[in-house]
């Protein structure tokens, strides 16, 4: 079975840092079809020609139907059906346009996880990423320009010293062009440990340089031109770029602390109760007719009680996670009583305070409810989720700010933010 791609770079990065604890490392990448979901383009200069040219040729084109190299269009032209003599001047039009700097700043769009994988490595102590790319030197603002607007939200920022063009112009010797730029890399003092590209040619020109495999070589399995034979057989290979497979668990900053969700029923339970995860996480509300606390994500109103439906009590949830010695999340759904009977039970079962965690809803616990909880455990984790505050933080942090430190005086010590939060990197 083949391991997964971004495991092999971590490993890879791991080993290195630790055989030349001193050097700069660096990992070089392709831009187009490795950085750059080359479709992308493809699809808004033909969708461009329609609207130059007043026709409806590819109104109904999508990405998902574009299987062909960025150089092979002529071949996306045939499956369509298009008539030779439109081919022809639409082939011309593409030609023309495609790298025009308005195209190469507005029509590019990356694969989906790859800027996070490469901020992460310009995180890292001396480490670098390096471009290294077929495109000709006379791209090279446009080039970095468009890469950097893209980078931006992810505050990734390509330098001019971190990038090797081709200095033979477009399509020629590009694999002599990728050769020369592991070695400008390797001169300006950099210790090349991996590279990205999804051109099998490309990789097995670096592979002919590097008899020793110092240099890892990762495909991107996208859309590419050569042929897959030509791949070296000691490359890594996949399509996704999934930086929790990069990250080792133990490269996390020490004081992040995982939670398992929703221990709402036996089955999470036991699982919780099996596993090595100190925190679990639950939801408490009243029963229906409001004499019991339960455990139960939706509110009867949103989901009302199935005729067969059984529930785990509050009560004996925390009888087992204080046998097994387990910390315990409350995400409370209420205030008033659900409160003072969560207090109640939680006194009874004497857990410690740096074992309990209370999340609660601001509009629903208000200042009374969390000031309550920080006088009975002061040491415990009080939360608040203040997502709903995206757009004022965004667009006025200083009072955003002032109503955050407000929440403090409450005795909130945490707050919480869901990832489908619209502008996340902005917030």
């Amino acid at each position: 079975m083949q391991k997964d791609w971004m495991l092999e770079l971590a490993a890879k990065y791991e080993d290195t840092r630790r055989q030349y604890p001193q050097d700069k490392l660096i990992i070089l990448f392709d831009i187009d079809g490795t950085i750059l979901d080359t479709r992308y383009m493809v699809l808004h200069v033909l969708q461009a020609f329609d609207k130059e040219h007043a026709t409806h040729l590819f109104q109904e084109l999508q990405v998902s139907d574009i299987k062909v190299h960025e150089n092979q269009v002529d071949r996306l032209l045939a499956e369509m059906q298009i008539p030779n003599q439109e081919q022809k001047q639409i082939l011309d039009w593409y030609n023309d346009q495609r790298w025009t700097p308005e195209d190469i700043l507005h029509a590019h769009s990356p694969f989906r996880g790859v800027l996070e994988v490469i901020r992460w490595f310009q995180l890292q102590p001396k480490t670098s990423v390096g471009l290294n790319t077929g495109r000709p030197e006379s791209l090279r603002k446009d080039t970095l320009r468009s890469l950097n607007e893209l980078g931006k939200e992810y505050k990734v920022r390509f330098s001019k010293a971190l990038i090797h063009m081709n200095p033979s112009g477009w399509e020629q010797e590009v694999e002599n062009a990728k050769v020369a730029g592991v070695r400008y890399f390797q001169a300006a003092g950099y210790r090349v440990f991996a590279f990205v590209d999804n051109e099998p040619d490309n990789l097995r020109a670096i592979a002919q340089i590097d008899p020793s495999k110092e240099i890892l070589l990762l495909h991107a399995n996208t859309i590419f031109e050569s042929k897959r034979t030509s791949l070296p057989a000691h490359t890594a290979k996949g399509k996704t770029y999934d930086l929790t497979e990069l990250i080792p668990e133990k490269a996390l900053p020490k004081h992040i602390e995982f939670v398992w969700h929703g221990v709402n029923d036996e089955v999470n339970l036991r699982q919780f109760l099996a596993s090595d995860i100190n925190w679990g996480e639950f939801d408490v509300r009243l029963d229906p007719v409001g004499s019991e606390l339960i455990l139960r994500h939706d509110s009867f109103a949103k989901n009302p009680l199935g005729s067969d439906e059984e529930w785990l009590t509050l009560d004996r949830l925390l009888e087992r996670l204080h046998k097994a010695g387990k910390s315990a999340k409350f995400d409370l759904k209420a205030g008033g009583t659900v409160l003072d009977k969560v207090l109640e039970r939680v006194d009874r079962y004497d857990f410690a305070a740096t074992r309990l965690w209370f999340n609660g809803n601001v509009e629903k616990l208000q200042d009374e409810g969390f000031r309550r909880l920080a006088s009975a455990h002061p040491k415990a984790v009080l939360q608040c989720p203040v997502d709903y505050l995206a757009p004022l933080i965004c667009s006025a942090p200083e009072t955003a700010g002032e109503m955050l430190e407000m929440f403090t005086t409450w005795g909130i010590n945490r707050f919480s933010i869901s990832w489908e939060t619209q502008d996340m990197r902005a917030f």
